[in-house]
């Protein structure tokens, strides 16, 4: 009895310590203080999580919620890195579980972004329940909060990429650094790309974008997406172009031999088209054409054999005799023999007698084989007359393609007239259904490569479709080791071309009827001087102040030649830069040079071009005046990226003339797009120049286009074209198919390289006829390519209305000077003749430290070949003439009056005892007119310079 009694004061104890110890270590964790870890535990089940608190990002400044859910539980607390949470941190509720009648408690705190930045623990910030029950304690999962970014920049952008078709495409993609780490979508053309819809694609590789095969609708812009809880970045655009190098088609069959009789040639032909170069492909290597020689047997006509010998006279008083045409018979084609085979006589002089009805049956006979003879004769007769007619027909345009050149004609299958007169000027029949226009010219046999590929052949149908590929030079430039520099030991083949295509043996694309009239602009000057300009050209000349005597004056002109003949006296690789230019009158006597600026197409170096100024002899050859990059005293030459000016002592025919060195050497082309509408069908028509960077160039165009009704479409490009033997291909892309159609193969057309490179300022072009389907359609728009194998693109954008109705002149050159041909006097000059003798007269002078004209000449960045100054009566005159001839187009003098101000401080700082009077000198001249307006300054009477202007 006792001992129960002992038990139960024993556990009655043991309860008042546990309650004792629980509601001290709750008021602990009320202060902060608690250490929970050292409560007694007891067998039995222990408070059990319902939901234990999860891991959280810190969204911007928003505070993440943690929750905790146990039962039984009598408490709940958090603890977060190590230390008790304050109660007053705590929102708690209770309730009973319907299920298990147990009670539930749950327990939340906030966590804000200030206390996770405050943490600054060896781990991230975490916290975790901690739940009592009258058995013990239990311990939740650690849950840890962070903050939440993605940063802006992507680690790696996907990079754009040109594929062949069928092969792989990868993009690869890493994105910007984020918490949580960022998930990757890809887009194409703004809409998402997805593997699961699409096998070939797979997106599942480290964030990267593969494509297994690539297809051409797999062309487009792709762009890769990051995102996480915070924002969405997206990396730079990929552009991907899956594109399709060109195939050869099969050859064609051998075409029949082109002769009738003796040595002649077979030629087939195959077409870039199996498949055609899409997106930028490769244009398909080697000759589109091949030649093989033939020998057509020559007709061998028959011949008769000797006659036979008389029959002996038969019951009808005759005689018989035959011939065969056997000596030799008629082969190939040949002429049988003329005459009777049979011949028959009387054998009785008449004194043979017959019955009445025999000499009937004779009669008979006799007329009856006469008719058949006469008959027979008229038959081979007709016969003969049109084989020979026959056989001029269309085997004479393809012999006479073998010749090459220039001219073109036009020759209808119908036989009227003479059939052997071929008329260059002979108008196209328009019943006829096809017309072949073909080159010809007239050359040396012995010249002549058998195996040379045929030139250009343009063939025109009814749908007035014109395509004509550059196969005369291509293959020969394809075929060769293209070396880094040429011109010097590797250039005999470049060079041989190019000779040939100076001779007239290489046809231009497309027929393009060049100016032959003469640019010519004429003046009268006297001893003010003035300017010459040839509208639109980018040639002037400038005739300075006193260069003519007081009582003088010349008719002076100045011309552009624009004929073939200076192409043809130029020697090897050399190409003609800028137009050819003559000024006279031929005994045109001046006291100084005068000033010609020409515009050139050459992107100037001197480590890839050689560039010579060279003038024409009274025998119409070529001779070399200086060389840009050497010095000379018979004349001055300043090259400009654009222009070229010269001071010339003597009047005659000039032109700057270019050697590329290596191939690196580039002339600019000019590009334009011309369209109209063809008269009298549905069809519009395309044409694209390629012409040499100058204003007198493209004039040529300008003045073609107008007289065609043409209309300048996009405004002009241009493009470098190097000399690497490489062609040039013009093709038409984008067109609307259910608008407009085109013929097939016919979208990519090309120039040869010695086309381009040797067009000596005459425009190259080629067109594309389009039809469109309906007459409502209005409007145009596709793209036109021109780009140089293995060299720079450029894209001319069309866009236009195609109404016929519609007329637009083209525009011709924006420039204040188009209708102005000659200035006289002060007007020419940007210099006031006031100021430009005062900076004369204090330049000219000797001084202790030298010519100060050659520090003017240094300020003025005209400091190279200064002894052509120095043997110059005034040598600041002509330097002026020449900065007049360079900034002809700038309305403003700022440069030469910074160079004066900078002179005037070298004098100021290098001579301080004589500051006073140079100083006033050069401030004077800025004073007269040289800043501000423009305007000169009137100069006082005591400070008027002696005239002197050299």
């Amino acid at each position: 009895m006792g001992a129960l009694t002992n038990g139960r004061y024993l556990l009655a104890a043991g309860l008042l310590l546990l309650v004792y110890g629980t509601a001290s270590v709750i008021s602990k964790v009320a202060t902060g203080d608690a250490q929970p870890d050292a409560l007694p535990s007891a067998q039995g089940t222990l408070p059990h999580f319902i939901q234990e608190p999860e891991d959280a990002y810190i969204v911007k400044s928003n505070p993440i919620k943690l929750r905790c859910r146990a039962a039984p539980a009598l408490q709940i607390f958090f603890k977060c890195n190590g230390e008790w949470v304050h109660q007053n941190e705590h929102f708690s509720q209770e309730y009973k579980d319907l299920n298990t009648g147990l009670k539930v408690r749950e327990v939340m705190i906030n966590v804000s972004r200030q206390q996770v930045e405050d943490f600054h623990g060896p781990e991230d910030y975490w916290c975790l329940c901690v739940a009592w029950s009258h058995l013990g304690t239990s311990k939740s999962r650690k849950a840890t909060a962070r903050i939440a970014y993605l940063r802006k920049n992507f680690e790696q952008d996907p990079q754009g990429k040109e594929v062949p078709i069928n092969g792989m495409i990868v993009l690869h993609c890493r994105p910007p650094e984020g918490v949580p780490a960022a998930e990757v979508e890809w887009l194409k053309n703004e809409e998402l790309v997805s593997s699961l819809t699409d096998d070939n694609i797979d997106t599942r590789a480290d964030h990267n974008l593969i494509i297994n095969e690539a297809r051409l609708s797999d062309s487009g812009n792709y762009t890769c997406l990051a995102s996480n809880i915070v924002a969405k970045r997206r990396s730079a655009t990929a552009t991907v172009i899956v594109f399709v190098n060109g195939g050869w088609s099969l050859w064609t069959e051998w075409s029949p031999c082109n002769v009738p009789c003796g040595r002649g040639v077979q030629k087939r032909s195959r077409t870039c088209t199996n498949p055609a170069p899409l997106n930028g492909g490769a244009f398909c290597e080697g000759m589109s054409v091949q030649k093989i020689t033939c020998n057509a047997l020559c007709p061998i006509d028959g011949g008769w054999d000797e006659w036979s010998e008389w029959t002996v006279c038969g019951s009808q008083c005759d005689k018989q005799r035959s011939r065969e045409c056997n000596s030799p018979a008629p082969r190939h084609r040949g002429k049988t023999c003329e005459g009777n085979g049979e011949a028959t006589e009387n054998c009785t002089d008449g004194l043979c007698t017959q019955s009445m009805d025999s000499s009937n049956d004779v009669a008979l006979y006799s007329g009856l084989g006469a008719g058949v003879i006469a008959v027979a004769i008229l038959v081979v007769a007709v016969m003969l007359y049109r084989k020979n007619h026959s056989e001029y027909g269309v085997d004479v345009i393809d012999s006479s393609a073998l010749t090459g050149g220039f001219q073109s004609f036009n020759f209808k299958t119908t036989r009227q007239g003479n059939p052997l007169l071929l008329n260059s000027s002979m108008q196209p029949d328009l019943t006829v259904g096809r017309t072949y226009s073909t080159p010809l010219c007239f050359q040396d046999g012995a010249d002549k490569e058998l195996f040379d590929p045929l030139p250009d052949i343009k063939v025109k149908v009814q749908s007035s479709f014109m395509v004509s590929l550059g196969v005369a030079e291509r293959a020969e430039f394809r075929a060769k080791t293209v070396a880094e520099t040429f011109p010097r030991d590797l250039s005999r083949d470049y060079c041989s071309t190019v000779d040939r295509r100076k001779k007239g043996l290489l046809t231009l694309n497309g027929p393009f009827s060049a100016r032959q009239e003469q640019l010519r602009t004429t003046g009268v000057f006297g001893h003010p001087g003035g300017r010459l300009v040839v509208p639109n050209t980018g040639v002037s000349l400038l005739l300075p102040h006193g260069a003519v005597d007081e009582n003088m004056s010349w008719e002076m002109y100045m011309v552009i030649n624009q004929g073939e003949a200076s192409v043809q006296t130029l020697e090897g690789c050399e190409i003609l830069l800028g137009p050819e230019v003559t000024y006279g009158p031929p005994g045109l006597d001046l006291f100084s040079p005068v000033a010609i600026t020409i515009a050139h197409c050459a992107e100037v170096d001197s480590e890839n071009w050689n560039i010579q100024l060279k003038r024409k002899t009274p025998d119409s050859k070529w001779e070399e005046m200086m060389s840009v990059e050497e010095e000379s005293t018979s004349c001055y030459c300043l090259m400009d990226s654009t222009s070229c000016h010269l001071l010339l002592d003597q009047p005659g025919s000039y032109a700057l003339v270019g050697e590329p060195l290596t191939q690196a050497a580039v002339k600019r082309l000019k590009l334009a797009v011309f369209g109209s509408m063809e008269a009298g069908s549905a069809s519009y028509s395309l044409r694209v120049y390629c012409v040499d960077d100058t204003p007198h160039a493209f004039q040529g165009v300008v003045a073609a286009e107008r007289t065609r009704g043409g209309r300048l479409l996009e405004e002009p490009k241009t493009l470098p074209f190097r000399a690497n033997t490489f062609s040039l291909q013009v093709s038409i892309q984008d067109v609307p198919q259910f608008l407009w159609s085109i013929k097939p193969f016919t979208t990519c057309q090309e120039f040869s390289f010695p086309q381009v490179w040797c067009s000596n300022q005459q425009p190259l072009h080629c067109a594309f006829s389009l039809e469109r389907y309906s007459p409502a359609t209005a409007q145009l728009s596709c793209k036109i390519s021109v780009r140089q194998v293995k060299g720079h693109e450029q894209i001319l954008q069309v866009y236009t209305a195609v109404a016929e109705t519609e007329k637009e002149s083209v525009p011709f050159f924006m420039q204040t000077d188009c209708t102005v041909t000659s200035q006289t006097g002060p007007k020419a000059f940007k210099i006031p003749l006031s100021i430009r003798q005062r900076i004369c007269a204090t330049f000219d002078t000797a001084n202790a430290k030298g010519k100060d004209w050659q520090l003017l000449a240094q300020k003025l960045h005209l400091d190279r070949n200064l002894g052509y100054f120095a043997k110059q009566r005034s040598p600041s005159a002509v330097i002026l003439s020449l900065w007049e001839a360079r900034h002809q187009d700038t309305a403003d003098l700022d440069s030469l009056a910074s160079a004066l101000e900078e002179i005037g401080k070298i004098h100021s700082r290098s001579s301080p005892k004589d500051q006073d009077e140079p100083e006033s000198d050069f401030n004077h001249i800025e004073a007269s007119g040289l800043r501000g307006t423009g305007e000169p300054a009137r100069p006082k009477a005591e400070d008027s310079a002696p005239e002197y202007t050299g």
